[in-house]
């Protein structure tokens, strides 16, 4: 039986405008309604007769009647407006319910779609359940996550063999969010990933403010005792960007359109779509779900 869990937060990074997309990005593709046919909008009327006219010049407006009539009128259009929004929020919750299987039949993402353009593992990959976790370093709510939540669950489920971690990259920021990330695997060549990605959120200070230059995040790296010659190889040649945007463009075809956007997927890649800075009791009841199975 797939269990399906859809939380959202009030207010998440989401990607720029359309007007201020990174040029290193492709665009969206578009989906167009179909053209209303005017068939169903033709309403065939015959004229009057002569007889009508007459009687319609005698009558005369009953007020009561008429304000009784508008009050029934508006009452219908209000419950007409609450019934669309409620089928609106129930399309909404349903389309953030995801499944590997329901994803994989639109034959754009596959299951190398969540583990492919990583982070490397963090725990033991023999863990029964992987959270992946798709995020920009400059992003706010994702420093959220790395602040209240990241370590409760790595302390109470990570470290415990039951979920191991991974992450990648979605940016959504600018081109400061693309060095961090292409820093980050710089790290893992000298197998500091996970520490590295711990020092960028560290050091969050805000979004496009500057904080992750080319200097800084020379800095960090020199911080952990990293081979800074061969960091900065990697850096001037921008060797992981390719991934960077590959990892971004996995998260696409999987609908992530907000960061972090989380999926927990368990034995049989069936995966639960978990989206925003969710607090921890979120993300530890969905995990004991599963483990109860």
């Amino acid at each position: 039986m797939t269990m399906m869990f859809y939380a959202i937060m009030d207010s998440d990074s989401k990607l720029p405008s359309e007007d201020n997309v990174p040029s290193f990005f492709s665009n969206d593709d578009r989906n167009t309604g179909k053209p209303h046919d005017k068939k169903n909008d033709e309403i065939n009327l015959s004229k009057p007769s002569s007889e009508t006219s007459q009687r319609r010049t005698n009558l005369t407006v009953h007020w009561p009647s008429l304000g009784i009539g508008a009050g029934i009128a508006i009452a219908c259009i209000f419950c007409g407006v609450l019934l669309v929004n409620m089928i609106d929020t129930e399309s909404t919750q349903i389309l953030d319910e995801i499944t590997i299987s329901e994803i994989t039949a639109t034959e754009k993402p596959t299951i190398a779609s969540f583990y492919g353009n990583a982070s490397p593992i963090l725990g033991d990959s023999n863990a029964p359940f992987t959270l992946v976790e798709f995020g920009d370093y400059q992003c706010t709510f994702c420093k959220k996550f790395f602040h209240e939540t990241e370590e409760s669950i790595v302390t109470n489920y990570v470290k415990t063999g039951k979920v191991k971690m991974l992450f990648k990259d979605f940016i959504v920021v600018d081109e400061d969010s693309v060095n961090a990330a292409n820093a980050a695997h710089c790290a893992n060549d000298q197998k500091m990933f996970w520490q590295y990605h711990s020092t960028l959120y560290n050091n969050w200070d805000g979004e496009g403010t500057g904080w992750a230059s080319s200097e800084q995040l020379h800095q960090f790296a020199s911080t952990l005792g990293l081979d800074m010659n061969k960091f900065s190889e990697c850096m001037s040649q921008s060797k992981w960007k390719d991934l960077v945007l590959s990892s971004h463009a996995d998260g696409r075809a999987l609908g992530v359109d907000a960061t972090p956007t989380f999926f927990i997927i368990d034995e049989n890649n069936e995966a639960i779509k978990i989206t925003g800075a969710q607090h921890y009791d979120v993300f530890q009841r969905t995990f004991d779900s599963l483990l109860e199975k």
